[in-house]
């Protein structure tokens, strides 16, 4: 971060009151102008849901949504999900920089002998009941994994950061195939570490001690680029959730579970299952043009999921890749159900109609992510699982990065107060 030697801001007041703001310039997107001194004169800002405040400095992702950018260390999602497999975006995410081989290996290797869960958590599991939603169980097990491994919880030690950070990178796909698995009654499945992360990740959810189970390597490419799509996504809010947790000095353990509670909003981490549900609300192909209609009436309370962005302004740059992957997904498993006949229906419609084009409402990564672990066979309730094994690497990197000289702060949200002014209690008995 750098303050501009050319730029400031100056806060006049109708009270005659000026401020001069200094303005900080980072290596991309807009200035920001530091209000930090205001408080000093008993002025806060007023910014509901922070869309116009940088509440840190970071480098680890950067978001152009005008023009549908998306880097991770500077490099282009797109890339990173054609040439990278998602254990090499690990490592640039936590460490900076993409492996070269030995580091890779090096990488893998740690990776791979920590994906083991300690026993006495497979017992944990049946405290819960068996159809609790599994973000429910994921939320418990992943707090509680500090209570198995707390050797390493000094967050002031670097190596115990360390060693935390692969802990929870190596057994969150563990847990997620464990959370299924517990949710329709079949033996756990212990990893298979000759496999890839990917390849693992679809053996501990579909094997079974009964037979040999071949990971499709169609299926493997494609979990493999929902994990880097899903892996970071700058400061939303389940990442926002994470830091402010971890700058009370929490546990790293604590923290993703709070990542994880935040991630579980529908608002947020369950768009994907939202898209399936509302496929499965249209039914059949010859139902579509109804609900274009009700998609166009601003008097209308449905909405079409799956399509445009919040933060994406022009097209998702993760659904480009993810559109590809879709198509590959589908003609390999050979998938014809009406649920699959209405979204590809509904896609060709969003990419030429011009209400669509217009709206900048082209399909999403949650429309094709939906349909793509749909179709492998992947309930709807583990959809937001998913995105959270996905996402936890994004989420340590978070946290690593505050650990750096200055950056951390424990956060402490201003508010605007409207209740009542002071006031007397009265005893009952008046």
């Amino acid at each position: 971060m750098s303050t501009s030697e050319k730029l400031n801001a100056k806060l006049t007041l109708s009270d005659g009151r000026e401020f001069n703001l200094p303005i900080h310039q980072g290596s991309l997107g807009y200035d920001a102008v530091d209000v930090q001194s205001l408080v000093k004169n008993k002025l806060f800002t007023f910014d509901p849901g922070f869309m116009s405040t940088a509440s840190c400095v970071s480098k680890i992702t950067y978001i152009d949504g005008d023009n549908g950018i998306l880097l991770h260390r500077g490099y282009p999602i797109a890339d990173l999900a054609k040439k990278a497999d998602y254990l090499e975006v690990a490592h640039l995410l936590l460490f900076g920089e993409a492996p070269n081989e030995e580091e890779y290996k090096e990488f893998t290797k740690l990776v791979k002998k920590h994906t083991l869960v300690h026993e006495q958590i497979s017992r944990f599991f049946h405290g819960f009941r068996r159809d609790s939603h599994p973000m429910a169980v994921m939320c418990g097990v992943s707090g509680a994994l500090a209570a198995f491994y707390h050797d390493s919880l000094d967050i002031n030690n670097i190596e115990h950061r360390q060693i935390t950070a692969i802990r929870l990178l190596a057994k969150m796909p563990t847990l997620a195939a464990m959370c299924y698995k517990y949710s329709i009654g079949q033996p756990f499945m212990f990893p298979l570490n000759k496999l890839s992360y990917s390849g693992n990740f679809l053996h501990m959810m579909f094997a079974t001690p009964c037979e040999p189970y071949e990971v499709n390597p169609v299926l493997e490419k494609a979990m493999n680029t929902i994990f880097i799509l899903h892996a970071d996504h700058e400061q939303n809010a389940s990442t926002s959730t994470v830091r402010t947790a971890a700058s009370s000095g929490a546990n790293p353990f604590a923290c993703i579970a709070a990542g994880i509670a935040s991630l579980w909003g529908p608002a947020h981490g369950g768009a994907n299952e939202a898209c399936i549900n509302m496929l499965e609300e249209i039914g059949s192909v010859d139902r579509i043009p109804e609900y274009i209609a009700r998609a166009k009436d601003k008097n209308d309370p449905f909405r079409l999921m799956g399509f445009g962005h919040r933060v994406y302004k022009n097209y998702d740059p993760r659904a480009k890749v993810m559109r590809q992957t879709c198509h590959e997904v589908l003609q390999e498993l050979n998938i014809q159900t009406p649920l699959m006949d209405v979204a590809m229906e509904l896609e060709k419609i969003a990419l030429s109609d011009p209400y669509f084009i217009d709206h900048k409402l082209y399909p999403n990564v949650d429309f094709y992510s939906g349909i793509i672990l749909s179709a492998i066979g992947i309930p709807k309730s583990m959809f937001t699982v998913i995105f959270a094994l996905a996402r936890t690497v994004g989420w340590i990197a978070h946290w690593k990065e505050m650990f750096e000289p200055g950056n951390m702060k424990i956060v402490r949200p201003r508010q605007l107060y409207e209740g009542y002014t002071e006031r007397s209690f009265q005893p009952l008995d008046k």
